[in-house]
Parts: structure tokens; sequence; C-alpha cells
């Protein structure tokens, strides 16, 4: 018997509405902070943005294995275990026993997994409420902590000390994030994954589905410590030393960024590209603060900034039915690509030098009138007629601009096409994800855009340069 087609769930064209308002939120504090500080659009400025963001990515990440678990397991230790490991690691790298950076990974990995696991054979076998147990690991590492370490200090390796400079896009931080984000990403094709999904969505349904439930929720808790660990070596790197108390700021933050990513805190919901944007986000508006001068109020009004997006997300999230039933094939990616054409063109408003443009202009005397009130001189005949639609040859500055702005527009309108294309592929494909194909392919096009704009004329162009000279 052939099953109605109409009953049967569609595999292309998914709706996501929960990435509307971090995708909307993104572009919003993207353009208004590239407005207020046009440098945070160049290689230290992204570079720094990479080193300071990461942290707070990889936290998240941690977070969100274990939220999607169900339970409402929000893990509240999530930022004084990071605080742990690092406090932990610069103790022994100054006594002499980590080194390497073998040894450092292996070691800031092991602790985080470690202690999640302690954490889910306490949740599973003692039936004691994950926020119960989440609370008392935040209280007791908070302590143990400043026991280890009573005050910041302490250096990081050597080999550490220059990834948290921030002066170049490209660095070991950004690798770091990179695969990381990229292990998630192939995690969500596990038929693991879809058993942890469902045991957070209804754990009873999953056991009688045959989910190993206290597998699958062991599991969940591992992940989530080694994503811990790979935070602690990102904040390691950021503050080349050691800090008792700064990595409990990353409790509330991280939980803010999962919220506003679009994950459920009752379990079930969560993805890797909500979260970053959800993280890039609290980036974005801790940026965008900073360039206000609120003097001695300053935290105060970025943890009331937090705690208002907190609350203002989970109100959104009242919405979700609704804009399910009304926006049955929206497209978090068409919606990403259209918002970037618009980005974009704020980007290069605010960081195009227009006053450079006048530099060409004739110098006018204190006794000479201005350029606009001198006499116009005739125009020959041969310059006044011209053929049809025929316009002047263009200058050397101005052939310089149409060949930085080529490589651009050719960019924008292969990211439409091909956002269209993968729509298409979405809507006719039969298997059940394409998300890798798509971030593969959208990185790909990224890396080549960047690599046309900085060289237009080919590989052994010399890098376009558009002032005047």
């Amino acid at each position: 018997m052939v099953p109605d087609a109409a009953a049967a769930p569609s595999q292309g064209g998914r709706s996501y509405p929960f990435l509307l308002v971090p995708i909307s939120l993104f572009f919003l504090l993207l353009g208004l902070a590239v407005l207020r500080s046009p440098s945070l659009i160049t290689s230290a400025g992204i570079g720094s943005a990479v080193i300071v963001a990461t942290p707070l990515i990889l936290a998240t990440y941690a977070l969100m294995a274990v939220v999607i678990a169900g339970r409402g397991t929000v893990d509240l230790s999530v930022g004084p275990l990071i605080g742990f490991v690092n406090v932990t690691l610069i103790q022994l790298h100054g006594a002499g026993v980590l080194e390497s950076p073998l040894a450092v990974f292996a070691y800031a990995i092991a602790v985080g997994a470690a202690y999640q696991l302690l954490f889910a054979l306490i949740v599973i076998y003692v039936r004691v409420q994950p926020i119960i147990v989440s609370l008392s690991g935040y209280l007791a590492l908070s302590g143990l902590n400043l026991v280890i370490l009573p005050r910041p200090g302490g250096v990081a390796p050597q080999w550490m000390a220059d990834w948290g400079l921030g002066t170049s896009i490209f660095s070991p931080v950004l690798l770091i994030l990179v695969l990381a984000s990229l292990g998630w990403m192939l995690f969500t094709q596990t038929a693991f994954f879809t058993h942890l999904r469902l045991m957070g969505s209804d754990e009873r349904a999953a056991y009688t589905s045959g989910v190993p439930i206290f597998v699958v929720r062991i599991g969940a808790h591992l992940i989530s410590g080694c994503f811990a660990g790979l935070a602690a070596i990102a904040f390691t790197a950021l503050i080349s030393s050691g800090d008792p108390s700064q990595g409990t700021t990353y409790t509330l933050i991280a939980v803010t960024a999962l919220v506003l990513g679009g994950a459920s805190l009752a379990g079930g919901r969560g993805g890797v590209f909500g979260s970053f944007l959800g993280a890039i986000n609290l980036y974005l508006i801790t940026f965008v603060l900073a360039t206000f001068n609120f003097g001695a109020v300053q935290s105060f009004v970025t943890n009331l900034a937090y705690g208002t997006i907190l609350v203002v997300s989970l109100l959104l999230t009242l919405i979700i039915p609704f804009i399910q039933r009304h926006l049955r094939n929206f497209s978090p990616l068409l919606y990403f690509v259209a918002l970037s054409v618009v980005a974009l063109s704020v980007i290069l408003h605010a960081t195009f030098d227009y006053q450079s443009q006048g530099q060409d202009q004739p110098e006018t005397g204190a006794d000479q009138p201005a350029l606009s009130s001198q006499m116009l001189t005739p125009i020959d005949r041969e310059q006044l007629y011209v053929a049809p639609l025929e316009v002047a040859a263009p200058n050397q500055q101005e052939s310089a601009m149409r060949a930085a702005a080529a490589p651009v527009i050719l960019f924008i309108l292969l990211m439409v096409v091909i956002a269209v294309f993968l729509r298409v592929a979405f809507s006719q494909s039969d298997r059940r994800n394409l998300a890798p194909v798509v971030a593969v392919v959208i990185l790909a096009l990224v890396v080549l855009g960047a690599y046309m704009m900085r060289h237009p004329g080919g590989p052994n162009a010399p890098p376009v340069n558009v002032e005047a000279e």
C-alpha cells in the first residue's frame, strides 16, 4: 500500500522559525557595531573578535549537549568548570607537569569529561534533580578555584602566548573553533543525536522505542565535558594566565546565548548554527555597549542587557507556534543570504573613505572663489555631442574602484544563485539532512569571495588599492 503523499513528512525545505530571531538580531547588531566602530571590519578587529568570542561559543556548545538531553538539565556549573580547568592547568604548568600542547589538550578534555561523567552518574543512579547537582557543582567549583589560586596570576605555556594577541584573523584559536563546529555538525548526522533529541522531547517515548536512555545521557554529558575543556583552553589563551573568578561569568552568558540561539531549555531542540549566532550576538552587544561611555556602571549596563535579552528571548518563544503556522516554508539560508547583502552594503558604507575622493580636487586660496562659484568654461562640440549611452572614459581611480567592486558584486550574485539552488535541492531531496553539504559550500564560497576581493586579478595580481594617489 502506497502511503498518502500529503501525509508524508517533507524531507526537504523544512522550516526553522526559531532561527528568525537570532538571524535578525545578528545583522541588526552587526550593522550597529560597524556604524559605531568601523575598525571591527579589519584584520585586527575580526581577530580580536575571534579570540574573545571563542570561549563563549565553546561554552555554549558544551551547555547545548546536556540541554538537548531533557529533564531541564541546565548545567550551571559550566562556568566554574572552565575556571577549574584554567587554574589547575596554570598551576600544573608552573610545576613543570604540563608542557606540551598534546598534554594540555588531553588534560583539559579529560578533566571536563570526568566531571560531566560524575554529574551524569549522580543524576541517573542517585536520582537527584539535575538542577540541584549543577547548582552544587557551581558552588563547590567556585570555592575550590579560589583555594587552588586565591588571586589571578600565573603564566600560560609559552607556545600559547601568541594565541591571544588577536592581531590576525587566522590563529590556532580559530582552528579550534572551526574544528569544534564541524565536529558538532557531524555529530548531528549520527543516530546517537537522533536518540538524544528523542529522549529530550519525550523520555518515555524514547524508552519504549528501545533507546538506551542511560547510555545516551552519559554520552551527552561526556560531549559537554569535552567542549568545556576546549572552552577552558581558549579562555586560557585569551587571558594568558589563571583567573579563579572570571570563568564563572560564562554561566549566565552561555545560558543566554543558548536561549537566544533558539534552543529549548526543556530539551529536544538546539543546533550549532543557532547557538553560534546566540554567542556572537552577545559579543556584539558587549562590543556595541563598549562604544558608549557609561562610566562606572558599564558592567551593570552590560548585565542589564544580558538579562533583558534573556527575558525577551523566552517571551518570543511563545510566538513560535504562530510562526510555524504562517511560515511553513521559511528558509533560514535564504533569509541569512538576503540580510547578508543588506549588511554588506552597510559595511561598505561605514568603511569607505569618502574624504579621499576629494583629494584630487584643486585647492582654493583665500582670495580665490570656490570651485562651485567659478565661471564655467565652454565645452568643445566634440565633447558635448556624444553618441547615445556614451560615457566618458574612467580615470585611474575610477578604474581601480571598479576593479575592486567587480568581485564583490560577483560574489553577491553567486551567493544568491547558490542559495536559491540549495533551496530547490532541499525541497526536492529525499535525504534527511543536507546541512553538512550546505555548510561546506557556504564556507568555500566565503573563502573564495574573500580571496577574490583581495586578488581580483588572479593569484599573481597585487592587492587592490582604491585610495587616490
